[in-house]
């Protein structure tokens, strides 16, 4: 057994004696709402609205700030993959987006207060959201499909940040605000940010509120816990290499001393951004408006670059390139993003309707790929989106909603990586729901027709696609404390415009990629069910699902290479999804700690798995970067001044792989948190956290990096933060 896993091994059993000896440790975290309070939580996503989370037929979580604060981590799908059902893209700290239920990319739609977030992240690992979880007030989470309302790009589910830039009420006693100051030591990182809103005037009988806020963060490369390759990528490349084990097993050590060790190279980050806004609050509603700005400049860890020389050897000066490959630089990006926004509701009777809500964002978005100091690839987006939901007055049993949902994108790949062509998509979408209540059931039923158009003028290639989505849900209040809900629902995607006009390399992922223009509608059918439980001490939710994909579009490695680079192409082929997510809460009691006060004392826990298989095809049928089980065990206690939180994170191996994937270790991490709260008033408050507390090599299945780098190590964070 090599010394990575025996070190491995001991740290898992050390990581899993601390849960039963440690659970106090004064470390890390503010205090979570128990699972009772979070099901009776309003989800504000959705079609209807005053829907309680624990009511809703589809899987939903709802995350309030001091939940975001807690598991704030950079990024948004690292702020999000501990929760039921999320995993995470992972290419490095400065880009990863959500993954839910094993989807993701253009099936996951990443909302900015219910608009998307016209950006190019869905187009490729490495291309961050432009949403900042830092300064998100809330985060509704929604699994499964989301269309209806969003369109075929929640074909997965609806990842939906609110971060208050467009106040819709006024601030109590004129004026509230906060900032808050982070440190963390895995990657020497800082943050700091601030917001306000702030009652400026009136205008006859309405009110002007103001809202500003800013965000800074900076964090150089962070620490590992051994080397940056993996162990299975190690041994894979000195098999394909022919070395033969016994005679090597000697050097083994010897051979991995010159690998990077202990930090991830290139993965410093630094982030900042800022907004300004103006809202008019009347009687009725309100109407306001919002400029946005953030700048990003991340490195691509784990060392991809193109591998083939751009000219002839003899045309390389030895001197200038100091022996160098072309393409040997490590790859950064600088993003840079500016969007406004227009939100407005108004609540009053008017024809069919009793309340209309109209959302409008412009966004102009660049993204550049250098390598070194030469621009590989600018990649921009220059797109609008805008809705109007209107909700219908209904009757005595029964409520509904109607809404129409516009986007256009102007989408363009500059530059000698450049692998997709510029192309216009135009997008038009109408749908309708409705709720009839029927006592102890409720019935729920609804379509969208969506109708959609790709323009890549270059190719001369213009393809349009039409797509009608159904669904219905039956859900039934079995007592008091007890709901169960079911849904069925058959869905038409259209395939994005990566995944028909791909063609070339990238330079940030390390591929040649192909999308093919004979893709058609994807189609799914699925059915979800949904329990919920609170009774006493004890809450409990569960979801589970099923999938059936006809002409489900992936990309997998075809084993060729272009220009030196692996070949990855989109394909279709049947697939078939299904899985659980589970939540549970005990409440174990108080007990009074003396000059601390009385603690309630909470157990939780949470499981998740998924599994997704391509149908009808011989040979393996598992499909790539599919995450693995994974489960979280928690005990908490809650004081009026100290809140104290220790975990476990578990996730299992994942041996089920395609041709050209290598499978993923098992990983445990123990995590620590305490907040301190010092005065009565609440207002100031002292966070510290310890994340990965044994420092284990864990590897994210669900990562294209994820053999070339693991996760972070052990790392210490405070935070300091106060409201007025």
């Amino acid at each position: 057994m090599s010394e990575v896993m025996k070190q491995k091994r001991f740290t898992i059993l050390l990581t899993t004696s601390a849960l039963v000896g440690g659970w106090a440790m004064p470390v890390a975290a503010t205090k979570a709402p128990p699972l009772d309070e979070q099901l009776e939580e309003i989800v504000v996503s959705g079609a209807y609205e005053g829907r309680k989370l624990g009511e809703t037929i589809v899987g939903a979580t709802v995350l309030r700030q001091e939940e975001i604060l807690r598991q704030l981590d950079g990024s948004l799908g690292e702020t999000l993959k501990r929760q039921p059902g999320i995993s995470s893209t992972f290419f490095g700290p400065g880009a990863s987006r959500p993954i839910i239920r094993g989807l993701g990319g253009d099936r996951i739609r990443v909302l900015d207060s219910s608009l998307g977030s016209i950006d190019a992240s869905s187009t490729s690992p490495d291309h961050a959201v432009s949403v900042e979880p830092a300064l998100a007030e809330r985060i509704e989470i929604l699994r499964g499909t989301a269309m209806l309302m969003y369109g075929n790009s929640a074909a997965g589910g609806v990842i939906n940040v609110f971060d208050g830039r467009i106040p819709s009420e006024l601030p109590a006693g004129g004026f509230k605000g906060a900032v808050r100051y982070g440190h963390s030591t895995v990657n020497d990182g800082d943050e700091v940010t601030a917001a306000f809103n702030a009652t400026v005037g009136k205008l006859g009988d309405s009110t002007l509120v103001a809202h500003g806020d800013f965000m800074f963060r900076n964090t150089d490369d962070y620490k590992i816990p051994g080397f940056a390759e993996s162990e299975a990528l190690h041994d894979a490349e000195e098999a394909e290499e022919g070395h033969d084990d016994e005679d090597h097993e000697d050097e083994h050590d010897e051979e991995r001393e010159g690998e990077a060790f202990g930090i991830a190279e290139n993965s410093a980050t630094e982030t900042s951004g800022g907004s300004g806004g103006l809202s008019l609050l009347f009687r009725d509603g309100f109407i306001g408006v919002n400029i946005k700005k953030v700048d990003s400049q991340y490195g691509v860890p784990g060392g991809h670059e193109h591998g083939e020389e751009d000219h002839d050897e003899d045309e390389h000066d030895e001197e200038d390139h100091e022996g160098e490959e072309h393409g040997a630089e490590a790859v950064t990006i600088d993003l840079n993003q500016i969007r406004y926004d227009i939100n407005g509701e108004l609540e009053r009777d008017f024809a069919w309707f009793k309340k209309a809500k109209l959302r409008f964002g412009y966004a102009d978005y660049k993204h550049t790929e250098l390598e070194g100091e030469e621009i590989g690839t600018v990649f921009a987006n220059k797109g609008w989106e805008g809705r109007l939901d209107l909700i219908e007055k209904g009757g005595d049993a029964w409520s509904g909603a109607t809404g129409i949902q516009l986007r256009r994108r102007d989408f363009s790949a500059i530059g000698d990586e450049a692998f997709v062509p510029p192309t216009i998509t135009n997008q038009f979408g109408l749908y309708s729901v409705k709720e009839f209540d029927m006592g102890h059931y409720t019935l729920e039923v609804g379509g969208r027709y969506e109708h959609t158009k790709y323009s890549a003028d270059a190719l001369g290639a213009s393809e349009n696609f039409d797509g009608l989505s159904l669904s219905a849900g039956l859900g039934y209040d079995l007592s008091d404390a007890a709901f169960v809900g079911l849904s069925v629902f058959r869905t038409e995607r259209a395939p994005s415009a990566e995944e028909l006009f791909s063609n070339g390399p990238h330079l940030a992922t390390g591929a040649f990629e192909l999308g093919d223009q004979n893709l058609g509608l994807e189609t799914a059918l699925g059915i979800e069910a949904t329990f919920s439980y609170s009774e006493g001490p004890f809450t409990l939710a569960v979801n589970g699902f099923l999938t059936n994909y006809d002409d489900f579009i992936f990309e997998a490695a075809t084993g060729e290479e272009e220009d030196g680079l692996p070949v990855f192409a989109f394909t279709a082929n049947d697939a078939r999804f299904y899985g659980f997510e589970a939540k549970a809460e005990f409440h174990a009691g108080s007990f009074n700690s003396g000059p601390l006060g009385e603690f309630d004392v909470h157990l939780d826990g949470q499981l998740d798995y998924v599994r997704a298989k391509l149908t009808g095809v011989d040979g393996s049928n598992n499909l790539p970067r599919i995450p693995p089980l994974s489960a979280l065990v928690g005990i908490e206690a809650s004081s009026f001044s100290v809140d104290v939180r220790t975990e476990l994170e578990y996730a299992a191996s994942q041996n089920r792989v395609t041709e050209f994937e290598l499978p993923t270790e098992n990983y445990l991490l123990w995590n620590a948190y305490l907040t301190v709260r010092p005065f009565d008033n609440k207002n100031l408050s002292l966070a510290l956290k310890a994340t990965n507390i044994g420092n284990v090599e864990a590897r994210q299945h669900t990562s294209f990096l994820k053999d070339n780098v693991p996760l972070p190590g052990r790392n210490i964070g405070v935070a300091f933060r106060a409201t007025f």
